[in-house]
């Protein structure tokens, strides 16, 4: 007697992450992210807040890790507001206090993640995947 098994195609990967690519604030209205900071209930968040000419700006309100990913055609920027952030590359990891910022050059293999709770700015394309290419 044979048995024989039917595989079905690996579904997309599912990710623990909060994700809006909306854009929730529109041209000529404040953008408060203390406000919409504050009222976030998941361990990570991610909100586009607006568009600056090709790029936007998302929130960041995290606390634990994301995956290694990267992005073949894009840079990504990460602003701290609040807390330690890190970003991991390959060779390195660096840590950003509040008020720092780095560029992520597309391309690059990162997994950012932060051990307490962290608020983060980043500027990137509009079109970019937060996930990784």
């Amino acid at each position: 007697m044979s048995t024989s098994q039917r595989t079905s195609p690996s579904p997309e990967p599912s990710y623990p992450y909060a994700t809006h690519l909306d854009i929730r604030y529109p041209a000529l209205e404040v953008v408060d992210v203390q406000k919409l900071a504050d009222a976030v209930t998941d361990r990570w968040y991610n909100q586009t807040l607006c568009k600056v000419n090709d790029s936007v700006v998302r929130l960041g309100v995290i606390q634990g890790e994301y995956h290694w990913h990267k992005h073949d055609d894009l840079d990504e920027f990460f602003y701290v507001v609040e807390g330690t952030f890190l970003i991991d590359l390959e060779s390195r990891t660096v840590e950003l206090a509040p008020r720092q910022g780095f560029v992520v050059p597309k391309g690059v293999l990162h997994r950012t993640r932060a051990p307490e709770k962290a608020i983060i700015l980043m500027v990137e394309g509009a079109g970019i995947v937060p996930t990784g290419d």
